[in-house]
């Protein structure tokens, strides 16, 4: 399998190379990618040109790399549930815009369809874009608004989160179904390169959306999560959104809501994203009655872990601690791995995130895409050489062999998963 280079003319319209064979970025440098790690674009997918970007490919004739003179480099969003293995390869001009806070996926063409370097990482269907009806959508947003005049999260979440920036969760809420945000947070303790809620306004990127503003009460909480544990199927209730900062920072709010939670349901599962910078907080809210803790990395290395995070008052040790307490108290504990194909699958790495597995004892890792411009992230962490690499689909192999027990997903598990059948107790078709 050999799929053709994609090009973009610049004005919307994206054509083959049929002298150029696509292939795939891994840090710094461009591979040849294997038959087996190219899937047909999922629904849901797109493709977007990059500007000031040469893509770069194999010779049909030659088998020698160059670049493409046609047009603009293309990558691809690949949606939830999918995993990217390769960047898409290119060359940046100097005056290339710093590109949004997307996904570079590699893609090519072949056989009359779009192709992806990509693995399906995860059955679960709660983010699948067929699942979204927007009638449905804007009647159950009408609705929870009418239900919750006061209530500002809900507010904050049907008419921010769910009809301006489609946030995936928040769609899900207004159908009554599935896992339930809770924003929290308008502060944070770390300076993320890549945040997708606060840039400052002299950095050559934008955040995605618009973060929170307020401070919500326990009452706010518990009044409209309360019944989506009651009544949705494989509910969950999550602590942590991208419309926030750290919650960890409302902790005293946090434990308190999770409490009152309880009082009224036992049903459902109570779950917290999170950078898991404070353990004494992270005990706090196991002992509240946590169900299960999502921490966020760039890498299971310090340096590369603080270089992207550049943390206030914490270190990556204080991450690693909050995984091994909320594992002391039963909690389901996964890390939101963020996949960088030649980082996250460097030999280093891997040693790294073996000792991090074994350290804390892990139950799960979302394997993440990461949502950030290749060479402005590499640039900003200080990264010039990435070392000895095995492929990210061979490291999730060789991780899954040595952790058998160590669960691979990309979303948050219901309760009945976690205690139940992780096979197929879930949302699905």
């Amino acid at each position: 399998m050999r799929p053709y280079l994609l090009y973009s003319d610049g004005e919307g319209n994206i054509f083959e190379d049929d002298s150029l064979y696509a292939v795939g970025r891994a840090g710094w440098d461009a591979f040849e990618v294997e038959a087996d790690q190219w899937i047909p674009l999922p629904e849901g997918g797109n493709l977007y040109e990059l500007p000031g970007r040469r893509g770069i490919g194999i010779d049909v004739h030659t088998g020698e790399m160059r670049l493409c003179e046609k047009g603009w480099a293309v990558a691809a969003f690949i949606p939830p549930a999918h995993t990217t293995l390769w960047l898409s390869a290119y060359e940046t001009s100097p005056d290339a815009p710093t590109l949004p806070l997307f996904c570079y996926t590699a893609a090519g063409w072949m056989d009359g369809k779009h192709w992806v370097t990509a693995v399906k990482i995860e059955q679960d269907i709660r983010q699948e874009a067929a699942g979204y009806n927007e009638d449905a959508i804007t009647e159950g947003t009408k609705q929870l608004l009418q239900q919750y005049p006061e209530n500002r999260l809900v507010k904050h979440l049907m008419e921010n989160c769910c009809m301006t920036y489609h946030c995936p969760a928040a769609r899900n809420f207004s159908l009554h179904r599935w896992e339930c945000p809770i924003p929290v947070s308008p502060a944070c303790n770390a300076n993320c390169i890549g945040c997708i809620s606060f840039q400052p306004e002299d950095e050559s990127i934008v955040s995605n959306h618009d973060r929170l503003t307020f401070k919500p009460t326990v009452e706010e909480i518990v009044e409209y999560t309360v019944p989506h544990l009651i009544e949705a199927p494989f509910p969950i209730v999550s602590f942590g959104q991208g419309c926030e900062g750290e919650p960890l920072l409302m902790w005293e709010t946090i434990a308190p809501a999770i409490q009152e939670i309880r009082k009224h349901t036992q049903r459902g599962s109570i779950n917290i994203n999170t950078n898991g910078s404070r353990p004494e907080w992270v005990r706090a809210l196991c002992e509240a009655g946590l169900n299960s803790i999502r921490v966020s990395t760039n890498s299971a290395r310090k340096s590369i872990y603080e270089a992207y995070y550049r943390p206030n008052n914490y270190q990556f040790e204080d991450i690693v601690e909050s995984l091994r307490v909320a594992n002391s108290y039963g909690c389901w504990t996964s890390i939101n791995y963020f996949v960088f194909p030649g980082m996250t699958d460097s030999n280093e790495e891997y040693e790294a995130l073996r000792k991090l597995i074994r350290t804390t004892g892990l139950s799960m890792i979302q394997w993440r895409n990461f949502n950030i411009d290749p060479d402005w992230y590499l640039g900003k962490i200080g990264v010039t050489e990435t070392g000895e690499m095995w492929g990210v689909k061979q490291m999730m192999e060789m991780i899954r062999e040595e952790f058998p027990d160590l669960k691979f997903g990309y979303f948050n598990p219901p309760i009945e998963r976690i205690k139940g059948n992780y096979a197929t107790d879930f949302a699905h078709h």
